[in-house]
């Protein structure tokens, strides 16, 4: 049995293996998108949807990959009741943070476990980020810093590099932020004896 990871994130795939994991990556082609327009047409909540979207991800790769188990992940912003996605260009970045300026938002990240095609377990935690005051001379300085990577992130940070300078407060688990719950996975995979105890 091979641990595989659902998704083509190179930080997921970075937590995992500093883990200790030997992992495969095997990205979804799940359209996301479609999975969730009913259900933001339903008002699932924000962590509600995480998982579903986690689900549907390892449950996708797992159905071509018999007998491997499957991790699949996904994160969703929650700013005001309002779900946010990733900014499409560094100006709707620009004024993502600056709306998040003196406020806190949520990651919810989900993190499930898919074997044969159907989920076996899974997780979702939640952390809470209050941004500082941001100027938005602060805020230009700190894209052009930042650079285009900012735009693979939902919230327009890395909280590993230069986007914690954008905070004042953080109330939650660091791989929670990254978008693994890193800590229940690993519980779960000794769980499952497939690491070590």
């Amino acid at each position: 049995m091979r641990l595989v990871l659902a998704s083509g994130s190179s930080i997921r795939a970075q937590l995992l293996e500093n883990a200790g994991l030997t992992i495969e990556v095997d990205p979804s082609d799940v359209d996301e998108r479609a999975v969730e327009t009913p259900l933001l047409k339903a008002d699932f909540p924000p962590e509600d949807l995480a998982a579903v979207l986690a689900e549907a991800k390892a449950e996708n790769v797992s159905s071509r990959r018999s007998g491997d188990l499957v991790i699949g992940a996904d994160q969703i912003l929650a700013f005001e009741g309002q779900r946010r996605t990733k900014p499409e260009d560094m100006e709707a970045a620009r004024r993502q943070l600056l709306e998040f300026s003196g406020k806190t938002h949520k990651l919810h990240s989900a993190v499930v476990l898919s074997k044969n095609g159907e989920a076996i377990w899974r997780s979702v935690s939640t952390a809470r980020l209050t941004m500082r005051q941001l100027s938005p001379a602060f805020v230009g300085h700190y894209l052009a810093n930042a650079g285009d990577t900012v735009l693979s992130s939902v919230g327009a940070y890395q909280l590993e590099g230069l986007g914690v300078q954008l905070f004042e407060k953080i109330e939650g688990d660091y791989f929670t932020i990254l978008g693994l719950p890193l800590l229940p996975l690993l519980e779960q995979l000794r769980e499952l004896q497939v690491i070590e105890k």
